[in-house]
């Protein structure tokens, strides 16, 4: 699904960079990542950028993504190993080292005096002696034997009101099997065509594509488009012209700039409000909203936006893709079909948004959902992260009447 845009902040002024003079081994790369995400960086941004400007081998390069991701999704958890032994105020890259090693210890299973040694070799000044003391500390306790975790959000390190509301909208049982999965590194999936994009979401346009069946005249409008996943794996199923929006121009030259380079001659991007679109009513045979949502399905991907929400952001989320929805219903074409995604698990923004298109479009009739591994939800499909390895996603796709 779509990025969680309304939510974001942008990162504070003069973050640090990595340079070829100080950024010389992976965890000092990784330390300075740390700092930067800590800061207001976020993760899939900084790791490359910083990589970039060293010379690290391959196996560094993985060893720095591993160590940024893993200790930014265990964050809570890593800060409750280490806070047992810290008191006090700490300085950014002190925090960040202790979360560095902590995450070395408790989660990659790196010895003990190789973790501690090589964490505390990229720390400067007092702090040096504090992060020594500490990891070691650390690392006597869970040599004693596993940690004996004051509740299951630290343990498996979200916010409170994630693993609450996850549990009240899942099941207990089901919600702690999604987080424990969102806990694991995400692998990357290549298409035949070069594209990188997680099964999740190729499923969807999979899925979507089974409308496409026939050939020619199939006209797609995906509206909240960006980065393309999804409108060029449309285009390759046979679509005649898919138009990929974006609100946002620069994430619409993105999508171009995939289009292009995947050859997808019948995807055309344009830079559109989905609440206020300036397309035809009746025009499109297949309207996708794959909107902007809370993201809950895709932590793992996305390590800081666990961090980044808030409890109310789901409802506002909610109420923006009802207004995108509402928007987009006039633009199918007779008989046409409505398809509805989003990569999140809440009941707001997956079976919430079902009832409220049966109260608001009575005459939209539910097409069959996917089957196995996705669920039944609703008169969509809900896809767990826990059900295939794969993102959390939800679908809904339903039909107009035809004339």
């Amino acid at each position: 699904g779509a990025a969680p845009r309304p939510v974001r902040r942008p990162a504070p002024p003069g973050r640090p960079r990595a340079t070829t003079a100080r950024a010389t081994t992976a965890r000092r790369v990784a330390l300075d990542a740390l700092i930067a995400v800590d800061a207001g960086a976020r993760a899939n941004a900084v790791v490359p950028e910083m990589l970039a400007g060293t010379a690290l081998e391959a196996r560094d390069r993985h060893l720095v993504t591993e160590l940024v991701y893993g200790a930014t999704r265990m964050r809570r958890a890593c800060d409750w190993l280490t806070g047992r032994h810290a008191r006090g105020a700490l300085d950014a890259e002190v925090r960040a080292a202790l979360r560095l090693g902590a995450y070395q210890l408790g989660w990659m299973r790196v010895p003990a005096h190789a973790a501690v040694s090589a964490t505390v070799a990229e720390v400067g000044g007092r702090g040096r002696s504090l992060v020594n003391a500490v990891l070691r500390r650390v690392a006597e306790d869970l040599a004693s034997g596993p940690p004996a975790w004051p509740d299951p959000a630290t343990e498996l390190s979200y916010p409170d009101w994630i693993v609450a509301a996850l549990a009240r909208d899942l099941g207990p049982v089901e919600a702690r099997r999604a987080l424990e999965a969102m806990d694991e590194p995400a692998a990357a999936t290549v298409r035949p065509d070069g594209y990188i994009q997680d099964p999740a979401s190729q499923m969807v346009a999979g899925h979507l594509a089974a409308h496409l069946a026939g050939g020619g005249g199939r006209r797609v409008l995906d509206v909240c488009a960006a980065p393309g996943g999804k409108a060029t794996a449309l285009a390759a199923a046979g679509a005649s012209l898919v138009v990929a929006g974006d609100v946002s121009p620069g994430r619409a030259r993105l999508l171009g700039a995939n289009a292009a380079r995947l050859g997808a001659a019948a995807v055309v991007t344009v830079a559109a409000d989905g609440t206020d679109p300036p397309w035809r009513p009746a025009t499109f045979d297949v309207v996708l909203v794959d909107a902007p949502c809370s993201g809950l399905g895709v932590l793992r991907r996305r390590p800081d936006a666990r961090w980044r929400l808030a409890p109310g952001d789901v409802e506002r989320l909610a109420g923006l893709q009802r207004r995108l929805l509402a928007a987009a219903r006039p633009l199918v074409r007779p008989g046409g079909v409505l398809a509805y995604s989003v990569c999140t698990l809440t009941r707001a923004e997956t079976q919430g948004a079902d009832r409220w298109l049966g109260r608001s479009y009575p005459d939209l009739q539910p097409l069959p959902p996917p089957g196995g591994p996705w669920r039944t939800h609703g008169r969509g499909a809900l896809l767990l992260p826990q059900d295939a390895g794969t993102d959390g996603m939800y679908l809904l796709t339903l039909r107009t009447p035809p004339r």
